[in-house]
């Protein structure tokens, strides 16, 4: 993404599945030499590119320079790429625990802290008006920017729901298409740690077959579902009962048309899914972390977005209109929406939601909260508050 350094333009480089921890902000000028790693150039290309741009023939060190300083990093793939790789799926497939990836930068990591934290984005007491819940969806946005969203939802959270098990759909936003990602590890945070329902996992990993990605990695790296387990357990302590469950997104149907449950093992997942929901459907709570639109530069678009303005006002019709289907329980009117002009608006919580429809098909739902939120100067991201009965 662009540098948010001031003083220090250019293009950020980050690994979203920290398999390498290295940020790396490349100079305006050499942005272009990127184009060159892309496996089919060679080193001569690279030279003249920097030729081209500087000016000099004598290019050696700064292509040598920028070779090993991608290399090092884990941005080539190459040997160090994949070591870095092996030694981050090994640790997390070996750890007893799912650890907590955002403590620290999401929201607080000492316990205190982020109790008092917690008490000011919740603000008061659950509502009184909130029996007959199936589920609600909050977003995913860093919790400084979508507070008041999450408050609207978990705020009908209250002392009935303690025992049941959270179903947790996350969006997967780093794993494989049509895909689900399980894990049959707790997650901890600086509250405690959670107990999963393995016996759920392994029903689901037994019956589903190619649709799951057990013990998936994107689970170590992924802020969906751990953002929702800081919320439950600061309502119901640390030991809640969950099945975290993070949806890949179901990108060729929108691409290619037709519902995502043409894919074979898709419907398959998302029948197993149903059978347990409708077996099990007192003891579970539906949580869905979903963010919407994510508009303006940063997202690849040519305009520069302001929450609620200009542009904005458009999308927020758009969220509106495909919302409206959400609460009619109405999957199929909702993916036709999400599929117009290829899901221009890349809603990002399109997958949990719609599995959600499909597994829960009396559910209706109400819109508690929407926002737009300027997550950078040039960009929004939308999302909600809501509850399904």
């Amino acid at each position: 993404m662009p540098s948010p350094v001031e003083d220090r333009p250019g293009l950020l480089i980050r690994d979203s599945f920290k398999y390498s921890d290295a940020v790396l902000i490349i100079p305006p000028p050499l942005v272009e030499c990127l184009r060159c790693f892309d496996g089919s150039q060679t080193p001569l290309d690279l030279r003249q590119t920097l030729v081209r741009i500087t000016g000099d023939l004598q290019v050696g060190e700064i292509e040598n320079q920028l070779i090993d300083v991608l290399s090092r990093s884990g941005f080539l793939d190459d040997e160090n790429f994949a070591r870095m790789k092996e030694e981050r799926q090994r640790a997390f497939a070996e750890s007893p625990v799912r650890k907590p990836a955002h403590a620290g930068s999401g929201y607080p990591d000492d316990p205190e802290e982020l109790q008092g934290t917690m008490k000011q984005w919740m603000g008061g007491e659950p509502s009184a008006l909130a029996g007959n819940l199936i589920g609600i969806a909050a977003p995913h946005v860093s919790p400084v920017g979508g507070y008041e969203s999450y408050r609207a939802a978990y705020r009908l959270l209250g002392a009935p729901y303690k025992d049941r098990t959270f179903v947790i759909l996350g969006t997967s936003h780093y794993g494989a298409a049509d895909k689900f990602g399980l894990t049959r590890k707790a997650y901890r945070t600086p509250f405690g740690a959670t107990q999963t329902d393995v016996g759920l996992v392994d029903e689901l990993t037994h019956k589903a077959g190619n649709a799951i990605a057990t013990e998936d990695y994107c689970h170590a790296v992924e802020h969906s579902i751990e953002f929702q387990v800081v919320f439950l357990q600061s309502i119901f302590g640390p030991d809640i009962k969950v099945l975290p469950i993070l949806c890949g997104s179901y990108a060729h149907s929108i691409y290619r048309g037709g519902k995502p449950e043409a894919n074979e093992d898709v419907n398959r997942f998302l029948g197993v899914l149903g059978e347990i929901a409708a077996r099990e459907e007192s003891r579970l709570l539906w949580v869905l972390g979903i963010d919407m639109a994510h508009m303006g530069r940063r997202y690849g678009d040519e305009f520069s977005a302001r929450a609620n303005e200009n542009e904005m006002l458009a999308v927020g019709a758009r969220d509106k209109q495909r919302m409206e289907r959400v609460a009619a329980g109405d999957a199929g009117g909702f993916w036709d929406l999400v599929q117009e002009n290829r899901d221009d608006l890349k809603w990002c919580g399109s997958s949990p939601l719609y599995t959600f429809l499909k597994v829960r098909p009396g559910a209706r739902g109400q819109v508690e909260r929407y926002e737009q939120w300027n997550i950078d100067a040039e960009s929004v991201v939308s999302f909600a508050g809501a509850s399904f009965r």
